[in-house]
């Protein structure tokens, strides 16, 4: 299922849009970037920041960040780098993460000793792992494991990643849906040079900020959103000051809604830093991989 985004987030030409994610073909952060706009041309890169960069520089349109997973929690990276850039978020996309165990064609599971993925994947899967004695090692990309396998002929060792890596390398499903819980999502945000208007749906709206180091302070400038319902809360080390802190801060509402409005208002004057990174629509639906 893909979304659909407002004219203005669109090139002004008649090309394709270009939407940046990270990993290899056949990750979730692929699915996140094919739901993003019909007939997109993706491109995938080797780190969080070098998506932002893509974004940054005009290489891509859009970029989509991994932000929190339903099991792990949030993706630290990310929150650092959606406090630095001057990129928006427009969108939300959730992801539906269901895990599968592969390797190359007439391997049984018998035969496995080892599984290869990226590290938050071995953590979902530990259950499966230890039913089966697998040895697990950790590897830079979930859909890159499937790649190098494909490369090394290895046939002791399976590898955890989507159903669709296993379809784009030419590798055996072994077993489908190990992940250990079943209500496993990952939350992108896509990222633009552009802000989106707002529209009718529902939306949400992020904020980071930092506060003065007294006493009462993150207790009083929290206070300015207590009549609004915030989905999401949490804290990130400043990189330019020890044991300072930076608060990552969902609310439910668009930032010109009135209360929301009034709220940030309200937070500018209490703390030492503030910084909307995006209102924008809720995701409703679920991308499955």
């Amino acid at each position: 299922m893909t979304m659909s985004l407002p004219d203005e987030l669109l090139p002004a030409s008649e090309r394709q849009v270009r939407v940046a994610f990270q990993g290899n073909p056949g990750s979730y952060g692929e699915v996140a970037a094919l739901g993003v706009v019909p007939e997109a041309v993706i491109h995938g890169y080797t780190t969080f920041h070098e998506v932002i960069e893509a974004v940054s520089r005009g290489e891509a349109d859009l970029g989509v960040l991994p932000v929190e997973n339903s099991l792990m929690g949030a993706i630290l990276q990310s929150l650092d780098l959606l406090a630095e850039t001057d990129l928006h978020v427009v969108r939300e996309i959730t992801v539906r993460v269901s895990h599968v165990l592969m390797a190359l064609p007439g391997v049984e599971l018998s035969n496995i000793k080892k599984v290869y993925s990226q590290q938050p994947a071995l953590d979902q899967c530990t259950g499966f792992i230890k039913k089966h004695a697998l040895t697990p090692v950790a590897a830079y990309d979930t859909a890159g494991s499937a790649q190098d396998l494909v490369r090394s002929g290895a046939r002791d060792t399976g590898v955890i990643a989507s159903a669709r890596a296993a379809k784009l390398n030419g590798l055996n499903i072994l077993a489908h849906h190990i992940e250990d819980e079943p209500f496993n999502f990952t939350r992108f945000l896509v990222l633009s040079h552009r802000e989106a208007l707002p529209s009718d749906e529902p939306h949400k709206t992020s904020l980071v900020f930092a506060v003065r180091h007294t006493p009462g302070a993150l207790l009083e400038t929290l206070a300015q959103l207590g009549g609004l319902n915030m989905s999401s809360i949490m804290s990130r080390p400043r990189k330019d000051r020890a044991w300072s802190y930076l608060m990552h801060i969902d609310i439910d509402g668009k930032a010109d809604d009135p209360a929301v409005s009034a709220a940030l208002g309200q937070v500018l004057r209490k703390a030492s830093f503030v910084k909307v990174i995006g209102s924008y629509p809720v995701a409703t639906t679920v991308l499955e991989s």
